[in-house]
């Protein structure tokens, strides 16, 4: 599963050309001397990006490097006008964002199912000789030619889209409380980057509610600067309304880990820190209550909750105040 994540690909597109427009003129058997009668050219055919909830990768377009549209016809007689070129659509996941392959401007995202946007247009059709007649020129022998096609270097980048991104350094359990809290069976080991890719789950809440969880591979010091995993999973946080912050109860020092963690997050993007933020204290098994007080004492930060997902203490808790913090 985590070698068909692709969330950043590359591609080339072209658009189609606009047909030109038709210089014809009128001959019928009665009507020696007709006047114009050329049609305009069809445009040429866009590359569009369309919204798909039913796609969680960008895998089906890695391999797929050269993307044409068609041609647009030219205009015939009898002022018809020329097929229009075909549009190329390309499916894309939900929180997909493209952008110039050179300068890295944003072009468009994609955020809606179903949702449709020209990544390029097409040329458009050249008008045929019938609009170039006057009063003065009655047969205009000429007519424009279709505009030409456009091609260019694009981005693809997909931000995964989900209520809760968990935020913590590698084995801080996120992938355990993923397996626990939702139907989502991430890859658990007892060593750094585990997870290599996002992985989502489906939270159910009371009364039927539900709400996504992803768990984010783990943050190192220097993630900003792209060490570890770096700005590659950094990417995917922006989309999350809260941050579920998970420091393991073993920790050193549960406030110094916590502030590593918004430190990365800060020098990333300082708009993060205005997203909602629930502490969690994970493998609180290892604790008595004399030693939860202790640490107590030293949390310098609200809401906080100890869990385990081993024990399933706090975890109905824990989804409580997500769920008051996703509908504050």
């Amino acid at each position: 599963m985590e070698s068909n994540f692709v969330d950043y690909t590359k591609i080339f597109c072209r658009s189609g050309r606009g047909g030109s427009g038709s210089a014809h003129l009128r001959r019928e058997k009665y009507v020696p001397k007709g006047g114009p009668d050329g049609g305009d050219g069809g445009r040429g055919g866009h590359i569009i990006l369309r919204g798909s909830k039913q796609l969680w990768t960008l895998i089906h377009l890695k391999y797929r490097k050269h993307i044409f549209a068609g041609n647009g016809k030219p205009g015939s007689s009898s002022m018809k006008t020329g097929a229009e070129g075909e549009d190329i659509y390309l499916d894309v996941p939900l929180g997909t964002i493209a952008r110039h392959a050179e300068t890295g401007e944003k072009i468009l995202e994609i955020t809606a199912d179903g949702e449709e946007k020209i990544l390029l247009k097409g040329g458009r059709g050249g008008l045929g000789n019938v609009h170039f007649k006057t009063a003065v020129r009655q047969t205009p022998r000429f007519a424009q030619p279709g505009e030409p096609e456009k091609e260019d270097w694009f981005i693809l980048e997909l931000k995964v889209l989900a209520d809760v991104g968990l935020v913590g350094l590698p084995n801080a359990g996120k992938s355990t409380l993923l397996s626990v809290v939702s139907a989502a069976r991430p890859k658990i080991a007892d060593y750094p980057f585990t997870t290599l890719v996002p992985n989502l789950g489906i939270v159910a809440y009371r009364d039927y509610k539900s709400f996504v969880m992803a768990d984010i591979p783990g943050i190192i010091e220097g993630a900003h600067e792209g060490k570890g995993l770096g700005i590659r999973f950094l990417r995917h946080i922006e989309r999350n309304s809260v941050l579920l912050f998970l420091v393991p109860a073993d920790s050193k020092d549960i406030m110094d880990e916590y502030r590593v963690l918004i430190n990365e997050l800060e020098k990333y993007n300082r708009d993060l820190l205005d997203k909602s933020r629930v502490l969690a204290i994970t493998k609180a098994d290892l604790l008595d209550d004399e030693l939860k007080e202790e640490l107590q004492k030293e949390i310098e930060y609200t809401p906080y909750i100890f869990i385990s997902s081993v024990s399933g203490s706090g975890i109905d808790g824990l989804k409580d105040i997500l769920w008051k913090k996703l509908n504050e």
